[in-house]
């Protein structure tokens, strides 16, 4: 015999679940995260000689006065304040106006220290290029023992 099941219109209401969609809320749609424009990220290349770390770190639309760089140790922070406006016009009423202001921020630890003192850092088409060269290692010293 074929396996048949009867119809009960109830039967929805007794699988009553409130919070069945709770998750839902906290998703944005995908229509409005499509619009929204990427947050720029600073990339880099770091390479290295025997006696230098090169770092070369892509920071477009950025002015030079706005890049800070800061050495600890064979710690290196860049960070660099973002400022974009975009204003589209259309005759002479504003038809969109676009605008962000933020902060970006790469830290990365060598294995060996920087000799902060002799750091060399430029700015040139977008791209900061830091020359580090590395601290030479302290000597061991031994003790006698008396």
């Amino acid at each position: 015999m074929a396996n048949l099941a009867r119809f009960n219109p109830f039967a929805e209401l007794t699988r009553f679940d409130p919070f069945r969609d709770f998750d839902d809320m906290f998703r944005f749609p995908q229509a409005f995260v499509r619009n929204v424009p990427e947050e720029p990220q600073i990339r880099m290349d770091v390479s290295e000689d025997d006696r230098a770390f090169v770092v070369k770190a892509e920071i477009p639309g950025v002015r030079k006065d706005d890049i800070k760089v800061s050495i600890d140790g064979n710690r290196v922070s860049i960070t660099a304040e973002l400022k974009k406006e975009k204003e589209e016009k259309k005759g002479e009423t504003v038809i969109r106006s676009e605008r962000y202001y933020g902060r970006q921020f790469r830290g990365f630890t060598l294995h060996q220290d920087v000799d902060a003192s002799k750091a060399e850092a430029s700015y040139e088409n977008g791209v900061l290029a830091l020359t580090l060269p590395k601290k030479e290692p302290a000597s061991v010293k031994e003790i006698a023992v008396r």
